[in-house]
């Protein structure tokens, strides 16, 4: 099979490599669809990946072509989308059923060879059956979808009359607004600094008056007008700078909420005025990482593909590059150098 092969930092080729071979418990799966995820990018040109050589990739969709014996039958020819953890089992966590937080994973496409190929090696236990009118594209963006999900469900007293602020509009910050909009959040403000990402927010139902360019105004100067010099109620900082999260402190209500959610650029640092402030208001702040799936009807997975066969959502409209997975380098290299506009590259086998 084709796929593509990290085999050092910077250092990745398509190339010929032999089909996965199959452990008890685990299918094979031929993808139909991957997305190229902003973590993919330091890990193929900065900082490399756990083991190579590697097939990058986790966010993944296809159709399970074999599976092994005790893998139940049901999957076979099925379509499915692909949770990319792979929990020990054994650990606190993954005994309290938060696989998320498991002390000793392994991960497709980052510790395991993941969804940059024509197929992949998945077990059983991380396969989730997609319902019939689910596309190959949307189930490939299940992965940040969930992630999203999992962000919004960190808050701890819901959003009934509250003023919500996404700070950072980039993939997870948009799905983030999405599925806040589809949950009836209507006091609903976004923070963003380019041109293409106020489109974007537009396009999500925001309004002018509810977006504001961070690179034209004082972000503090705007929340004040915003909400009559109160602050925001919950706050969610996708960014992950010590400017943003000092801002995202300075601007929220007293007793309100911060959920931090971008991943960190460089080394978080605290000024002594915003520690205070966290103090003196007596802010709930909380972490998120990855997402639920407990195979419940409940957890984070099930949640948006039950809003996907609804109808509900329409995350397709958020791919901004479609390219055959031979040519998925290119996707790579825009998102490395910025080189275009871009939210979600997706990669798509050729029609033959």
């Amino acid at each position: 099979m084709k796929a593509h092969v990290l085999h050092g930092i910077g250092d990745i080729r398509y190339e010929d490599v032999e089909k996965p071979g199959l452990k008890p418990g685990w299918v094979l799966v031929k993808v139909m669809a991957c997305g190229i995820c902003g973590s993919d990018i330091p890990r193929i040109y900065q900082t490399g990946a756990h083991v190579h050589p590697l097939i990058p990739g986790h966010e993944f969709s296809g159709k399970v072509v074999d599976i092994t014996e005790g893998v139940d039958k049901k999957w076979l020819d099925k379509p499915v989308g692909i949770f990319p953890l792979i929990p020990c089992g054994e650990c606190g966590p993954c005994k309290s059923k938060l696989y998320e937080m498991c002390r000793h994973y392994s991960y497709l496409g980052s510790r395991c060879d993941g969804g940059f190929a024509e197929y992949v090696a998945v077990p059983e236990q991380n396969l989730l059956m997609l319902p019939e009118g689910v596309e190959y594209e949307e189930a490939a963006m299940l992965e940040p979808m969930a992630v999203a999900v999992h962000c919004m469900r960190r808050v701890s007293g819901g959003f009934d009359k509250k003023k919500v602020c996404v700070y950072g509009l980039g993939t997870i910050g948009l799905l983030l607004t999405m599925f806040l909009k589809e949950a009836g959040v209507e006091d609903l403000y976004v923070i963003g600094n380019k041109d293409f990402q106020r489109k974007n927010a537009l396009m999500l139902s925001i309004d002018e008056e509810h977006f504001l360019d961070s690179r034209n105004a004082d972000v503090s100067e705007w929340i004040t007008m915003k909400t009559n010099g109160a602050g925001m109620d919950v706050f969610f900082e996708c960014i992950g700078k010590n400017e943003t999260v000092s801002d995202v402190v300075d601007n929220t209500a007293p007793a309100g909420e911060i959920v931090f959610v971008g991943n960190p650029y460089s080394d978080m640092k605290l000024d002594k005025a915003v520690y205070w402030k966290i103090l003196r208001n007596q802010l709930r702040i909380t972490g998120t990482w990855n997402s639920s799936f407990t195979h419940d009807d409940n957890d984070d997975w099930h949640y948006v593909v039950d809003k996907l066969a609804s109808g509900s959502i329409s995350p397709a409209k958020l791919i901004s590059h479609r390219l055959p997975l031979d040519e998925l380098e290119k996707g790579m290299l825009i998102m490395r150098d910025k080189s275009e506009d871009y939210v979600k590259v997706m990669g798509v086998p050729k029609k033959r």
